[in-house]
């Protein structure tokens, strides 16, 4: 039975994990949940799972939630900006799923990889902000990091004892987001319902608008460039609306491999906590004859011009990485709140990667450093617009 801490338990990924414990009981024992401040549905979930360790990152939600749950033995509960990595680290779990949303999760990450666990990894900032750290951590043991995404879950399965120098090339396939379709100048007008209405996936309203941007696409670019060890010329993106090949690897004698499945998370998160074995609980399969067809698009790189930024940002590694995706944090928040139009998210970032100046070395210390400068120059930049 393998052991488990979730760091992000109440969000979408947390949520549908702790789904797949429940139809795997005999697979799984949660020992570590941990949320930033959504203390109500934690409750329900510790008195449900029984974990000896919860972290919550918001003090004042945590003496809620102490409140509010009441004494309960062997229970106990950590608070504080540090708490997540305080479970990572110290947790007794074989696995840590970090589904934290946004570069907080970074040292997180990399306390579960330095106490010596395997990490299933939705977090995908860990690797946009400090890909270099993460991989030298798993460097010889390649399977203490599993990915969750649902395209680099699809391209880990089509790699799966295919030698590298056969391979060509990667294609992420893109729903193409609520946008699909539409103009810069009608992504100009759009609101943020409109954006958040996602037509393929239900997750939480930050990757909702990275998907309507298409940043998430980007994002998940340079996640795979170091995932599996590829150039980004070796990496492209292909809109395909109907979210069912998920990934596709391409070999050097013209041959493909597709990943398909329906678009349900719980699938490549069942992979992540199962690998290297497949559990056959609770996923629904595809009906081919039903689906009838499948189409696939160019992407419009004039109106979603984010995923050609990420792969700027990407190649000149070093913290570039890291302003990127602190100036996209700032930029989508302002847009949830009304102060910015959608397609000036993609102009804040597109700025602040102009005016970086990059740090010569990757370090805890330099990324921080480049996460803060960016964030407040993304700031000034918005209060400008």
């Amino acid at each position: 039975m393998r052991s488990l801490a979730i760091l992000g338990s109440t969000g979408s990924i947390g949520t549908q994990a702790l789904d797949v414990v429940r139809r795997n009981p005999d697979q799984f024992r949660v020992v570590g949940l941990g949320a930033g401040s959504s203390h109500q549905l934690l409750i329900g979930q510790i008195r449900e799972f029984m974990p000896p360790l919860v972290a919550i990152a918001d003090e004042h939600a945590a003496e809620e939630l102490k409140k509010n749950l009441g004494p309960i033995r062997g229970i106990e509960i950590i608070s504080g900006p540090e708490a997540m990595e305080t479970l990572a680290r110290e947790s007794d779990a074989d696995m840590v799923l970090n589904a934290m949303v946004g570069a907080v999760g970074l040292n997180p990450s990399l306390a579960a990889l330095q106490s010596g666990k395997v990490l299933a990894l939705a977090n995908k900032e860990s690797l946009v902000v400090g890909g270099e750290l993460i991989m030298d951590l798993v460097k010889g043991e390649p399977d203490r990091l599993v990915p969750v995404d649902s395209e680099h879950s699809a391209l880990a399965q089509c790699l799966r004892g295919e030698r590298r120098e056969d391979l060509r090339r990667v294609i992420i396939t893109a729903s193409g987001g609520p946008f699909r379709g539409w103009s810069r100048d009608e992504l100009a007008k759009a609101s943020v319902k409109e954006a958040l209405a996602h037509p393929t996936w239900q997750m939480g309203p930050k990757i909702t608008i990275d998907s309507a941007t298409l940043m998430n696409k980007g994002l998940e670019v340079i996640e795979a460039h170091y995932l599996f060890r590829l150039e980004y010329n070796q990496i492209d993106v292909v809109v395909h609306p109907e979210s069912i090949i998920h990934g596709i690897a391409e070999f050097t004698d013209g041959s493909m491999i597709a990943q398909m499945a329906a678009a349900d998370m719980r699938l490549p998160i069942q992979l992540a906590l199962g690998f290297p074995d497949r559990l056959g609980a609770g996923i629904q399969g595809l009906d081919l004859a039903k689906l009838g067809r499948m189409s696939f698009e160019p992407l419009d790189r004039d109106a979603f011009p984010a995923v050609d930024l990420a792969y700027r940002a990407g190649r000149l590694g070093l913290t570039y990485p890291a302003a990127l995706n602190a100036a996209n944090e700032v930029a989508v928040m302002a847009f949830l709140e009304g102060k910015i139009r959608l397609v000036q998210i993609a102009e804040v970032g597109a700025a602040v990667l102009d005016e970086h100046e990059a740090a010569p070395v990757v370090s805890e210390v330099a990324l921080d450093r480049a996460d803060r400068w960016a964030r407040n120059r993304a700031a000034e930049i918005i209060e400008s617009l």
